[in-house]
């Protein structure tokens, strides 16, 4: 490459052309495994496959392609050699029918490694998979550097050896580089590569967003609009006085064609104003009285309005125990409900509430979600259950009565959102209460956390709401990119997790027990 000159590259396929320019760089790059192919297997993989044939150019000139062709997957993942690829008429097997990529070969010029042009040409390959909804790339890759060690250890040691770095092979090092498995080794795929010792690895990059079937009827959606409410404790003088307070917010984020509507942790504690001459105890059993008639509103609101509602929560006494629920509004008509697993002291003392045994996840129209009430997201190990279910969305509604109180919520739904690769939605309440025992105070500032990596947010905060306003916030979260990061993030938590070492369990639980 000419120090003296700018480099100027472009990507782009390859044409019948380009012939000369592409056998001068094989002859070049590979004189130890037969040099360039024939003009006519060229001129066929153009001509069958434009779109796989691919080239980086500087100022005209080629310095770098990728040939790749169509397969069948459940016959290529298998066991094969180089001739089943490229017959003995030098005529590639190109299927235009099959299910998967196969990379023929990748070959940059000398003098412009260290560019990462290769690296450029196989994320050209990857998008050409995911456009055409294919299920993988596969690719029978030479291993170069193994006639160096043939003599001292196993093939199978020597690929262990680059996969740990202790090794470096030119072509095995930078395909697992480039997130490709190692799945079988195949011997004698190409005889004739003395370097290799006749031995391939079966290589493999899996398409994440496959679909088996995309017809629009069964396509999942991705984009999904979360609406949080945060709610200003004010005095009510009945039921339908509240519920009138939040259908005006069920109907604005139904406007705004929300997916969710969160409310806060206890949200209806207002009502408790109504019973002023009862103790704690007796008033949070009191305010259960209409926690029945509340969720069915709720519900009707649901379907009224199409949006899924996690109605915060609200106190429900079974028997004689008294619980904190959430419940969950489908806007198809069906309920279902999360008990608070872990209650604070405040909860225990004041309230007497007793917690839930089970936390699951929840299907929706709109992904697989959550809920930890308040507390329960400052225990990981809840989060990280959801998250063995396939937790999308978490949403915790909470109530804290100090900036401290609210600070860990907030930064345990933070930590949740990166160790469980999921999005976490926090909804409060603010205003004050003085007529009403141990809610008298409120301090809140909802927001929706992401994972921290390269597809969202620089601070993982995709919003946030005002401090200690009453107000709507809005938040449109991909459910595509949380597949994107569990596969190819920066770093992967769940993915890397020590199950040799440690794992989650659960005990059985009594039956008879809620």
């Amino acid at each position: 490459m000419d120090e003296n000159n700018s480099t100027l590259l472009n990507l782009r396929t390859i044409e019948p052309s380009d012939f000369k320019q592409l056998a001068a760089l094989e002859d070049l790059v590979f004189p130890d495994v037969g040099g360039a192919w024939p003009k006519s297997t060229i001129q066929g993989l153009i001509k069958h496959f434009p779109d796989g044939q691919i080239c980086i150019e500087d100022k005209g000139k080629i310095i770098a392609a990728a040939l790749t062709i169509k397969v069948s997957y459940n016959r290529y993942s298998l066991n094969h050699t180089y001739l089943d690829i490229v017959d003995a008429n030098n005529v590639a097997c190109h299927n235009p029918n099959g299910d998967a990529l196969y990379g023929l070969d990748v070959f940059v010029h000398p003098d412009y490694r260290g560019l990462r042009l290769g690296r450029r040409l196989y994320e050209a390959r990857k998008e050409l998979c995911r456009a055409n909804n294919l299920k993988a790339i596969l690719a029978g890759g030479r291993i170069p550097g193994y006639h160096k060690y043939a003599d001292e250890m196993h093939v199978s040691e020597y690929i262990a050896k680059v996969k740990r770095r202790e090794i470096h092979d030119p072509i095995l090092s930078f395909q697992l580089a480039n997130d490709f498995d190692v799945k079988r080794l195949m011997n004698r795929y190409l005889p004739e590569d003395a370097k290799s010792k006749g031995y391939a690895t079966l290589l493999e990059w899996d398409n994440i967003f496959y679909e088996e079937d995309i017809s629009i009827h069964q396509t999942e959606k991705t984009l999904i609009r979360l609406g949080i409410v945060q709610w200003h404790m004010r005095r009510v003088v009945s039921v339908d006085d509240l519920m009138n307070q939040a259908e005006f917010f069920v109907s604005s984020l139904s406007k705004y064609q929300s997916d969710f509507a969160l409310f806060p942790e206890f949200f209806n504690a207002p009502l408790m104003g109504l019973a002023r001459d009862k103790d704690s105890v007796e008033a949070i059993r009191y305010l259960s009285q209409f926690t029945e008639e509340i969720r069915q509103r709720f519900s009707q609101l649901a379907v009224t309005y199409n949006i899924n509602i996690i109605a915060g929560s609200m106190p429900y006494l079974k028997g004689d125990k008294l619980y904190n629920v959430s419940y969950l509004l489908h806007r198809d008509g069906d309920i279902d409900e999360q008990y608070k697993i872990h209650i604070t002291p405040h909860e225990v003392r004041d309230w007497v509430i007793d917690g839930g045994d089970k936390v699951k996840v929840f299907e929706t129209d709109a992904g697989r979600i959550g809920i930890l009430i308040c507390y329960d997201v400052e225990f990981p190990e809840l989060g990280r259950l959801l998250a063995d279910q396939g937790v999308q969305i978490l949403f915790v509604p909470f109530w804290t009565d100090t900036k401290n109180g609210y600070l860990r919520v907030r930064i345990c739904g933070q930590a949740r959102a990166i160790e469980n690769e999921c999005y976490v939605a926090l909804g409060g309440s603010v205003g004050n209460l003085p007529r009403v025992d141990n809610v008298d105070i409120q301090y809140a500032q909802s927001a929706v956390f992401s994972p921290s990596d390269v597809y969202f947010p620089h601070d993982a905060i995709i919003t946030e709401a005002n401090a200690n306003t009453e107000m709507i916030i809005f938040a449109d979260v991909d459910l595509s990119k949380l597949k994107l990061l569990h596969n190819e993030g920066s770093v992967t938590n769940l993915k890397h997790r020590r199950l040799d070492l440690y794992k989650m369990k659960t005990k059985k639980r009594n039956k008879k027990k809620h």
